[in-house]
């Protein structure tokens, strides 16, 4: 349990593009202990962790939600478990059994109506984002301009051109996500 905590708390800085110096700061923890973190070597307190989450704009399920390793090829839909949720408002599912092993990282995200938010502010990383709706309608900024995506339509940019995605209506938004790299992966 300590190295999942660990190798995600890595993966998470590493995507958000942060030093271990820079989240110190953010946390007031020092340099060492969080490498320790990282390398799965000391525990941390649930305090100390939902620290570090909020520094990292994350929720505290994010490092306790074990994917399952299944040798099976099927995920049912029965079986989608939630995987995180995101300031409040957006609720991650995987879309794949073993999100560890695979270069793409597919999802279902449903975003709660909440226009107005400081999580709101485009930013870019690594990588490439494919959206897909299936549900209600979703903005998105893509490089300081504004789209509408509808049921039905798609949207495929590199993910270091600063983006975001809200829900501006009153009524929930699904889509299929696939991303590339897989912060997951081993």
């Amino acid at each position: 349990m300590v190295n999942d905590i660990g190798s995600k708390l890595k993966a998470l800085r590493t995507m958000k593009e942060l030093t271990l110096k820079e989240l110190s700061q953010l946390t007031n923890l020092s340099i060492g202990f969080l490498s320790q973190i990282e390398r799965g070597v000391t525990s941390v307190a649930i305090s100390s962790l939902d620290t570090i989450a909020k520094a990292l704009d994350s929720d505290l399920s994010y490092f306790f939600t074990m994917p399952k390793k299944r040798a099976r090829k099927v995920l049912r839909s029965y079986e989608q478990e939630v995987f995180t949720i995101k300031n409040s408002q957006f609720i991650d599912y995987h879309l794949t059994l073993n999100p560890d092993s695979m270069d793409m990282l597919p999802r279902m995200q449903v975003i709660l109506p909440q226009c107005e938010s400081e999580a709101n502010d485009p930013y870019g990383h690594e990588g490439e984002e494919f959206v897909y709706v299936l549900e209600g309608i979703l903005n998105v900024t893509l490089d300081k301009e504004e789209f509408l995506l509808y049921p039905g339509d798609t949207m495929h940019y590199d993910s270091k051109i600063p983006h975001n995605w809200t829900n501006c209506t009153n009524k929930n938004v699904k889509l299929i996500v696939v991303n590339t790299p897989n912060r997951f992966k081993k």
